[in-house]
């Protein structure tokens, strides 16, 4: 299948500033080389050996963290930078939609920077009168076309540079994140003219963080990683692959915020601290008053440790230590503890708050009804999660051992934090298991954006 897109072992390096730059162009071409010569550390390299091609008509996406190389290889095919190594190759009229309006001149009309947009573009004056009409419509801009464009906001902006781009009728089109150029209705509006795309037989090479955007249209995908190409292939099977690394590299950062919230908690609370977040709150009748005390949460340490939680671990269904989660996964909250010296009077309290501080839930032993005997020596207690049903966000967790009075043996205040990952995007805390039913006149179709 011939290829309308073709990188062949790209490497695209930057100079990395030192404060040593060549003052002129001169200085520059005298020494032969601005990149030759220069020692690896003084080097940038934004891709490094990239391949790929992309068949005519086929529709090609590209993800990847920020600073991967997307925009870089973006800006390679559309031939807005040359590659320091390797070869480039593209068939048929481009139109690129990577920095829209670009081109545009705040002082003049939007109409008049319609046609000098749209020359910058490969079109004559002719066809761009012929589009012009389409153009000022599908940008909603008709009642401020003769308006200076340094009047307009950022999102007209944008949508009269993406209108342009969109009706230069290209062979190729290179769409760098556009999604965010206007509202909703504009958005699908982006989206219909991918489809008739792709329906037309365009080829389309598309760099984004939408990765449900990228299920939806592409025919294959690119995941970059710090300039090198990771994966490529099914766009199902890239992502995976994608979000499974993405996962990985949030989870070695939460669990590095932990560690830093437990050596903080450490160094600011002596041992023998018995403070208690409200001493007013606490009552040896009634373990609602202890659930109050959750509601006035306030990150630390303190307790007498007489009985000391040793360490605390997140497990997943497997039993291993993680700090991220799915929505539905079972968590397990293992509290190691140890007693200096036999204790009768004991209780194990877990609570869970979101990022903004609320008390998702919280409960211990003594509101559940079980009665202390005696503890002493090391030991472990397991606070069990057979459905973790929370929305996708970021969590903490909130663990203490203290007397039924409230007295605290050891306090950990929202020392630990996990993240819930979910595909569906939807809102509040709690995702409770549902099902929607519709009667037979009512038509439902499904999505991934």
């Amino acid at each position: 299948m011939t290829s309308a897109i073709e990188l062949v072992d790209v490497t695209k390096a930057y100079r990395r500033y030192s404060g040593k730059q060549f003052s002129t162009l001169k200085s520059a071409l005298l020494q032969r080389s601005i990149l030759r010569d220069l020692q690896p550390s003084e080097i940038l390299p934004a891709l490094s050996g990239v391949s790929f091609s992309v068949p005519k008509g086929s529709t090609y996406g590209v993800i990847g963290r920020n600073g991967s190389g997307k925009s870089t290889a973006l800006k390679l095919v559309a031939g807005i930078t040359k590659p320091t190594a390797g070869v480039v190759k593209v068939q048929g009229r481009i139109s690129a939609l990577i920095e829209l309006g670009a081109g545009f001149h705040p002082e003049i009309s939007g109409r008049e920077n319609v046609f000098i947009n749209g020359i910058m573009l490969g079109l004559s004056r002719r066809e761009v009168q012929e589009r012009f009409d389409e153009i000022v419509d599908f940008a909603e801009l008709k009642d401020f076309i003769d308006a200076p464009v340094k009047t307009y906001s950022s999102g007209m902006y944008m949508r009269l540079g993406f209108a342009v781009a969109i009706h230069v009728d290209p062979d190729v089109l290179l769409v760098d994140e556009v999604l965010a150029v206007g509202d909703e209705g504009f958005t699908h509006k982006c989206l219909d003219k991918f489809a008739e795309f792709r329906r037309r037989g365009k080829t389309v090479l598309l760099v984004t963080h939408s990765l449900g955007l990228v299920e939806r249209f592409c025919d294959d995908c690119l995941w970059l990683d710090k300039g090198k190409a990771r994966e490529h292939g099914d766009p199902r099977r890239v992502i995976d692959a994608y979000l499974t690394a993405v996962e990985h590299s949030e989870e070695e950062l939460l669990a590095t915020t932990t560690a830093k919230a437990i050596a903080a908690a450490a160094e600011t609370a002596p041992a023998d601290e018995e403070k208690a977040p409200t001493s007013e709150t606490t009552s040896a009748e009634s373990g609602e008053s202890e659930l109050q005390d959750m509601f006035k949460a306030i990150e630390g340490r303190w307790g007498s440790r007489e009985v000391e939680i040793t360490d605390v671990a997140l497990l997943d269904s497997t039993g291993a230590p993680s700090f991220l989660f799915h929505t539905g996964d079972a968590m397990a909250v293992r509290l190691s503890v140890n007693a200096k010296a036999r204790v009768d009077d004991f209780v194990f309290g877990v609570s869970l708050f979101n990022a903004d501080g609320v008390c998702c839930y919280g409960t211990n032993t003594y509101i559940e009804e079980m009665t202390s005997e005696r503890i002493e020596g090391a030991g472990s207690v397991t606070f069990s999660i057979d459905r973790l049903d929370l929305v996708e966000g970021t969590y903490k967790l909130d663990v203490a051992v203290h007397k039924r009075d409230g007295y605290p043996y050891d306090y950990h205040r929202l020392l630990y934090t996990f993240r819930v990952k979910s595909r569906v995007h939807d809102v509040g805390i709690y995702r409770p298991t549902h099902t929607w039913i519709f009667t037979p006149g009512i038509k439902i179709g499904r999505t991934d954006l």
